[in-house]
């Protein structure tokens, strides 16, 4: 890949410039998974690669879409998301991994998160903790029809959105275990489906830049079904949950194409 390091026309992590991404991108959090993700895409092209950033750009329904990584946790996240925006993106669905927290959530679920707990960090620099991290209602519907038609086995609902992996794998060893543990034991209690690491700061960045964000997961394994004895295979094929997003994509593509179209007819008369 070209170095555009010096070029001050991208954007400084990204390295993308304005016309390279489409107004709708898929947000992975692995680089990895870019390249399978725009293969969904009509001529996909990648774009540029820079850090835990890589992006590739394509087509759906006549409309430019892209893929960008973010890496892992909320501050990545919330950088791509900015960038992104900057450059002219204001539709935004990331698809990744998450553990069951629910004991009906299984091991290759999906889950459509309709918020998201805020228990990191990078959300609290852009808005008060009373603010809530939740995501548009069009791409939560988009989602969750994207996946009923599909037939898959999928969940709507709160996530719980954290900064370290293993303070929720083995809480019991760090020091502030026991404000972990309480906390887990709350969000069970409130029903919060799963655990993963970027919703809430993407969630509260696109409320601050007026954009819309939604985010759906794969269910890799569910802990709480572990300790009470259930079946809990760990499943690590994202295709599915790939799969509802790209079709939430392009239903959004569609009614936004019908509503532009019924604006320039009233506007006509």
């Amino acid at each position: 890949m070209k170095n555009y390091s010096e070029d001050a026309n991208r954007q400084y992590h990204i390295q993308t410039a304005e016309g390279e991404v489409g107004r709708y991108v898929i947000l992975p959090g692995d680089p990895g998974r870019c390249e399978k993700i725009a293969q969904y895409l009509d001529h996909p092209v990648k774009i540029a690669e820079n850090r835990e950033f890589v992006t590739y750009t394509g087509e759906l329904c006549g409309e430019k879409v892209s893929v960008t990584s973010t890496g892992i946790g909320g501050p990545s996240a919330a950088i791509a998301m900015e960038e992104l925006y900057r450059c002219g993106a204001d539709t935004f669905i990331r698809i990744g991994t998450c553990g069951g927290i629910q004991p009906e959530v299984k091991s290759g679920d999906v889950v459509v998160a309709t918020g998201a707990v805020r228990m990191e960090g990078t959300s609290k620099e852009y808005a008060p903790i009373e603010y809530p991290a939740v995501a548009d209602l069009n791409v939560i519907n988009a989602l969750a029809d994207a996946a009923e038609e599909m037939g898959a086995d999928y969940h709507t609902g709160v996530v719980q959105s954290k900064d370290a992996f293993y303070g929720q794998h083995e809480p019991e060893k760090l020091p502030a275990g026991y404000e972990l543990i309480r906390k887990w034991e709350a969000w069970k209690m409130l029903g919060c489906l799963a655990s993963e690491m970027e919703t809430a700061a993407l969630f509260i960045v696109a409320s601050h830049l007026r954009a819309r964000a939604g985010a759906c997961f794969l269910v890799m394994a569910n802990q709480e079904r572990e300790k009470a004895g259930l079946w809990n295979p760990v499943a690590h094929d994202t295709d599915l949950a790939v799969r509802v997003a790209v079709n939430a994509v392009r239903r959004l593509i569609q009614d936004d194409h019908r509503k532009a179209g019924k604006k320039e007819h009233d506007e006509n008369g």
